[in-house]
């Protein structure tokens, strides 16, 4: 089994569009205003948006982006007008990580685990 799409909801598809591009995302179905699907640039992982009134307030995804050159890239993306609550740190888990939200209020982290992402020291084997 492979995941290969996620899907997140957006009161406005045409402004979460603009931002995700902003983020480095390659739109790759435009529907709007109803639905958008970016293909990421390193992978195979495609990524949609679609068009709901109101967002969940519940709303608890999380959105993780993999990215070697993390310093850079939020560098980068705060001079493109990217907000972020946090700024890259390195966490007691291996990875390095910088945390924001989308329009829609969903949270991003964008990050580097390399090798740690998928065999930590503590993975379990079966």
């Amino acid at each position: 089994m492979n995941l290969n799409q996620v899907t997140i909801s957006s009161t406005d598809v045409a402004k979460a569009t603009e931002f995700y591009k902003k983020l480095g995302l390659r739109l790759i179905v435009g529907a709007l205003p109803r639905y958008v699907r970016f293909e990421c640039p390193d992978g195979d992982t495609t990524f949609s948006i679609h068009h709901v009134e109101k967002v969940s307030e519940n709303n608890n995804i999380t959105l993780y982006f993999e990215n070697e050159n993390l310093d850079a890239t939020v560098k980068e993306l705060q001079e493109k007008g990217i907000e972020f609550t946090s700024l890259p740190e390195d966490k007691s888990w291996n990875w390095r990580e910088a945390h924001l939200n989308d329009l829609d209020g969903h949270h991003l982290i964008l990050f580097k685990a390399g090798e740690d992402r998928k065999n930590p020291p503590w993975r379990i084997d079966d």
